[in-house]
């Protein structure tokens, strides 16, 4: 998968013509009269919705409880006059949080699977529109007449490949970057999880089901947390990809937050990035007790653990010595509703004790 980071893996700008006065007028007309029809549901205390930000065709249909509502993204200002209709997520993650808010009914399509849909996910996530194994191409989004793509991302508005935010915008259609590809070098935490959920849910007029989703996580995370109190920091080693050296997560990426909230300690977290490529003669010297092997499509988790077990310098690493592993989807390591079960189950592998 492609997330914006060179991992060792792995047209042209918009088309005038895309942009007809034809496909205008059949946009206007749909988003008019979808937010005429709904308005009155929102107004009613309903979840309905409809059109799309200023200056989005049908703003001028009566107000919507809770609306204007005023978001900075990653330096994008956008203000939405009432919730969106027609979302496209580009990525998995961002797809899953709008599924657990419930939202399965304004979103017209989604793409970049990653890993195995959450479980009580899967029934809804099959029944939205796939658009493409990997980012579609901007005329394949237009073709779900969308008012709304959220990206996981950086690379789900690659300009190179006609998908830059200004080129949407140009269309009449908002956008959204996941928070963590705009955190900076403060880095992510669980917050960030929070506020992406608070932000998501006031973007579609859905803020009490983001509050009582955002309490459920809390308390999971709490939960473990309870649980690993008091227990010894437990060493872990990041193992992403790579054989001349090693890609592993950093200080500044929600990865090394999960690790601490588990009773964890990341042996590269000096590394002021989220990802970054270290020497296996610094693996050595950190002695790791755990390894932690991210999981997503390409090399397989058997394929990485053979090839940590085969490497002679590694033979005296204590994670290497006593086998000690945990996998982690990659998925569940994103801002994103995985990341707090995700914390239980790092904190299950480095603390078995603690959870007999």
């Amino acid at each position: 998968m492609h997330d914006g980071h060179s991992r060792p893996l792995f047209s042209s700008p918009v088309m005038s013509s895309l942009m007809s006065s034809a496909w205008r007028r059949r946009r206007s007309a749909r988003v008019a009269a979808a937010a005429t029809a709904l308005s009155a549901v929102l107004l009613t205390g309903g979840c309905g919705s409809s059109g799309t930000g200023a200056g989005s065709p049908g703003a001028s249909a009566p107000a919507v409880k809770g609306f204007p509502v005023t978001i900075d993204n990653c330096g994008v200002k956008t203000t939405y006059t009432r919730p969106p209709s027609r979302a496209v997520t580009i990525h998995q993650h961002p797809a899953e949080l709008m599924l657990s808010l419930g939202l399965k009914e304004r979103m017209a399509g989604t793409s970049y699977p990653d890993s195995a849909v959450l479980p009580e996910l899967r029934e809804d996530f099959s029944s939205i529109p796939q658009l493409s194994k990997e980012a579609p191409s901007f005329e394949k989004v237009l073709d779900t007449d969308p008012d709304f793509v959220y990206g996981g991302y950086a690379s789900a508005f690659a300009e190179k490949e006609g998908r830059s935010r200004k080129a949407f915008a140009d269309a009449g259609i908002d956008t959204y970057l996941n928070r963590e590809n705009c955190a900076g070098k403060q880095g992510v935490t669980m917050q960030d999880t929070y506020t992406e959920i608070r932000t998501i849910g006031r973007i579609f007029g859905v803020p009490d089901r983001a509050s009582t989703l955002v309490s459920t996580l809390r308390s999971r995370v709490a939960e473990a947390g309870r649980a690993v109190k008091g227990t010894r920091d437990v060493s872990v080693f990041v193992y992403d990809s790579g054989d001349k050296s090693a890609f592993t997560a950093g200080g500044k990426g929600l990865g090394n937050e999960l690790i601490k909230l588990a009773g964890g300690r990341n042996v590269f977290s000096e590394l002021d990035d989220v990802f970054g490529d270290v020497s296996w003669e610094q693996v050595v010297d950190r002695r790791p007790d755990v390894i932690a092997i991210y999981d997503y499509a390409g090399t397989s988790v058997a394929q990485k653990k053979k090839f940590l077990l085969s490497q002679p310098a590694l033979a005296d690493v204590p994670a290497i010595k006593n086998k000690r592993f945990v996998v982690l989807p990659l998925t569940d390591t994103l801002v994103g509703v995985r990341s707090a079960d995700a914390v239980g189950e790092l904190a299950r592998g480095l603390h078995p004790e603690s959870f007999k």
